[in-house]
């Protein structure tokens, strides 16, 4: 039994746009993708972490949903900024039953547990107050809420967090969702939203008694990252 992380899989099976036309890492990441996840067993977990699918709405992403059906075991996913197809949990889980999607499970305003530990998460945002808007602010502090919702649903068991953006890279901190982690104790936090040339900015290792690491999918080969074997 293992829990594995990935984020960023930018599938394109609905809608077509595929990020081979980045050239280097993402050729063939579809192959390499499909390649990985097969060496993953039916009593293991994974955690998405969000830009899961370029569709626009649930139904242009049945084969992409179908693809990660495909994913042995179970999946837990969050939201990514490209995740156009998100809607609410219910319809997501109606859906599921609907096409005969087994063990995919969202992560929002909860948590699950994992081998003693809570799997706790949100999106995340970016937000600086000085070059953002009403919108965002509303968006930033959701977002917040949500990772609290989390937090404190996982009671006394001790936390790691997933995210999709980075709550801190060079260059940039987000003030608040430290405040979280380290309010909540969180042991281990993992996020995404990260490629190519701006891997060079992620912060990882361990930082004010949080490990960070980062797993979009291009950083990790493709290949999902084995939190706990």
């Amino acid at each position: 039994m293992a829990l594995y992380a990935i984020g960023d899989l930018h599938l394109c099976l609905g809608a077509p746009k595929p990020m081979d036309i980045f050239g280097g890492a993402w050729v063939g990441y579809m192959e390499k993708l499909k390649t990985a996840f097969s060496m993953i067993k039916p009593e293991d977990t994974t955690v998405l972490l969000g830009d899961l699918s370029w569709a626009l709405d649930l139904q242009e992403a049945v084969a992409d949903f179908s693809f990660i059906n495909e994913i042995p075991g179970k999946k837990i996913i969050l939201k990514g900024n490209h995740d156009y197809w998100w809607s609410t949990a219910s319809k997501f889980y109606n859906f599921c039953k609907e096409k005969g999607f087994s063990d995919q499970y969202i992560l929002n305003n909860n948590f699950y547990e994992y081998d003693g530990w809570a799997i706790c998460g949100t999106r995340g945002w970016f937000y600086e107050e000085e070059k953002s808007g009403t919108h965002d602010e509303k968006v930033f502090k959701r977002e917040l809420l949500r990772l609290e919702a989390s937090l404190k649903a996982a009671g006394d068991l001790p936390k790691m967090v997933f995210l999709h953006y980075p709550p801190r890279y060079k260059g940039y901190e987000c003030t608040e969702i430290l405040q979280l982690l380290k309010q909540y104790e969180v042991r281990r936090c993992f996020y995404g939203h990260l490629h190519g040339q701006s891997h060079g900015l992620a912060l990882e290792g361990l930082w004010d008694s949080v490990e960070f690491k980062l797993v979009s999918a291009d950083r990790l080969d493709f290949k999902p990252y084995c939190v706990i074997s």
